[in-house]
């Protein structure tokens, strides 16, 4: 796979100045970079390490001395970083996976296949199951029946998507991803301790033990199109009605989606985020790495959290929040500052009641 400067450049719109017909099979960090990579020195810092590499070309920022740098030829972009989405796509080997039906699939003959699908081995497609055209499904995955499948879909290792799934075009899910497992929703014959619990805020004194009793997930998972779901993420099938998942939503690894949640366009899911049942949430919310939302609230638009946020409230569109519970981002770090001066705090005021007690007035 190579590519020359000018071609890369004209590719994602940038700018190729130098001895653009250089071939380009790869990329690399500028201190790593071989004769034939294409360096990533998007900022003066990351330039610093083209010295220790041997990159004939780079990536540069706008205004960059490229030849001062030693380099013979560079590209610049308008947006680095964006840039860098455009030249990983043309750099991604892919993970090797053969084209066509492996032996070994088991495929039920009233399931479909569109043009140009292929199926890896050990992978099991359930009756009336949709598989749009030019989707790729990976070894050891599972397709429950009458699942739909968009256009363009590309399932890595071990997805499993369950019964009656639907889920649009460009849909990627990554190594152990699951879509539609049943939601976790049980009860008790009488008002359970945890009810008791939440009425009350844990007043509740005379709290017993109880058998629970399994609610079956009726409803099913509806998924928009160019929608990413992380390595061992799961969304689980709504009780009732649909859990659903709008266009462009990107779901970081080990992300949790309960049972009738709904979530808007183009919304990014960090890492370990876990959403509890019957949330809304809305358009281009960002919900940083380990945050926890509590069930039946509602987050709006363009709301961001950070790191281990725990929402326990509704959170109105346009907030920025941290903290457990969450609050605005200003505040919990102005209340955090607070925090690291109460040991300070605390030794001033005995200074000061000491002083106090050994005062003459006090004899």
């Amino acid at each position: 796979m190579t590519h020359t400067v000018k071609d890369i450049a004209a590719a994602l719109g940038a700018q190729a100045f130098g001895a653009v017909d250089l071939p380009i099979s790869g990329v690399a960090e500028p201190a790593m970079a071989g004769p034939g990579d294409l360096a990533l020195a998007m900022s003066p810092k990351y330039a610093e390490g083209l010295s220790a590499g041997k990159a004939r070309a780079a990536m540069v920022w706008a205004g960059a001395d490229w030849q001062a740098l030693g380099l013979e030829a560079a590209i610049v972009p308008n947006r680095a970083r964006y840039a860098m989405s455009g030249l990983s796509a043309m750099m991604d080997q892919g993970q090797g996976y053969a084209a066509g039906i492996h032996p070994s699939a088991v495929i039920d003959p009233s399931a479909q296949l569109g043009e140009n699908v292929s199926v890896g081995p050990l992978t099991v497609i359930g009756p009336r199951a949709q598989i749009g055209a030019n989707s790729v499904i990976g070894p050891q995955c599972f397709i429950g029946a009458d699942v739909t499948l968009g256009e363009g879909a590309f399932l890595r290792e071990g997805v499993k998507l369950g019964a009656r799934v639907r889920i649009g075009k460009r849909f990627i899910g990554q190594p152990g991803a699951t879509v539609g497992a049943d939601g976790f929703s049980f009860v008790t014959p009488e008002v359970s301790a945890v009810e008791k619990v939440r009425e009350t805020l844990g007043k509740e004194t005379e709290l017993h033990g109880q058998s629970y009793a399994r609610i079956h997930s009726l409803g099913n998972v509806t998924i928009g199109d160019d929608v990413e779901l992380g390595a061992n993420s799961c969304i689980d099938r709504g009780t009732v009605r649909d859990t659903r998942i709008g266009n462009g939503v990107k779901f970081d690894n080990l992300a949790q989606i309960g049972h009738n949640v709904e979530i808007g366009n183009d919304c990014l899911i960090c890492a370990q985020v876990g959403v509890a049942g019957s949330t809304r949430i809305g358009n281009n919310v960002v919900l940083g790495g380990q945050t926890g939302v509590s069930d039946n609230l509602f987050i709006g638009d363009h709301v961001i959290t950070g790191g281990a946020t725990k929402v326990l409230s509704n959170i109105p569109a346009g907030r920025v929040m941290l903290g457990y519970p969450a609050m605005k981002m200003d505040q919990h770090i102005e209340i955090y500052k607070y925090l690291r001066r109460l040991p300070r705090l605390f030794r001033d005021v005995s200074v000061l009641q000491k002083g106090l007690k050994s005062s003459p007035d006090n004899d």
